[in-house]
């Protein structure tokens, strides 16, 4: 089923400008894009509706993170237990980094976009995997927010991968088990060149991590909203800012 158009989208909104009582600016957003489908039901609407509503509300927050120069937004788009959903569903989840890419990379290359992704990206179809490519090759010498898809992403699996990786460094004699630290587990993360996460944004008033960065968001604030991703705006962006600046973050010391 096609749609040509999408009524949700204010195409002509003004640009973001920054809330002058936002002083205190979290160098890595993570965001659980959660609640398309119950937007969408809602609205008496078909479930993918809300997927593409959602979709294009990617570069909205993307606008606002780089308004306020976060340096890294990670956002999941796709879990390893995304595969359980429909068939439908699925396929036309896979098609919607195809989509995006081809309408908003223009902007994200304009604004200096840096793409990477995290994940298993071998199971994707090749489509979706050409675009995907693509676009980190276009945007690779981008010096601005690195905008992180996780994509056929879980963070047991990537446990996994950084298990076998030290499991074969010692089969090597390349490591020896008194070696390991947090630092040789940190160095093999699909995340290892990136800060870990200082604030993590659900939407949807689900208050759970759903398997997403389990080992980077140990010190991380949360800031909970339930708000569906869809209708997820820069004012919830700006009380997530608001609410990040009063926290005391102490890392399991003291003031």
């Amino acid at each position: 089923m096609a749609f040509n158009y999408w009524p949700f989208i204010n195409k002509n909104k003004t640009t973001t400008e920054k809330d002058t009582q936002i002083t205190v600016i979290p160098d890595h957003v993570a965001i659980i894009m959660d609640g398309n489908g119950r937007w969408a039901k809602q609205r008496g609407l078909p479930r993918i509706t809300g997927h593409k509503q959602g979709m294009d509300n990617v570069k909205q927050i993307v606008e606002v993170a780089n308004t306020y120069e976060v340096k890294v937004l990670t956002l999941y788009a796709f879990s390893t237990e995304n595969w359980k959903r429909p068939e439908q569903e699925v396929n036309f989840l896979m098609k919607l980094p195809q989509e995006f890419l081809s309408v908003y990379l223009p902007d994200l290359i304009k604004e200096n976009v840096k793409i990477e992704v995290i994940g298993h990206l071998e199971r994707l179809p090749k489509s979706t995997q050409k675009a995907i490519n693509n676009a980190l090759e276009k945007t690779k010498h981008n010096t601005g927010l690195i905008l992180n898809i996780a994509m056929n992403y879980g963070s047991r699996l990537e446990m996994v991968d950084v298990v076998k990786s030290i499991a074969e460094d010692i089969r090597l004699n390349k490591l020896t088990p008194d070696q390991i630290d947090e630092q040789t587990i940190n160095q093999r993360l699909y995340t290892s060149h990136l800060p870990e996460p200082d604030l993590l944004i659900r939407t949807s008033g689900e208050i759970r991590l759903s398997n997403f960065l389990l080992w980077q968001l140990a010190y991380t604030e949360f800031w909970f909203t339930d708000a569906y991703w869809p209708a997820f705006s820069e004012h919830e962006f700006k009380q997530a800012l608001l609410a990040y600046q009063q926290r005391k973050r102490r890392y399991g010391g003291l003031e």
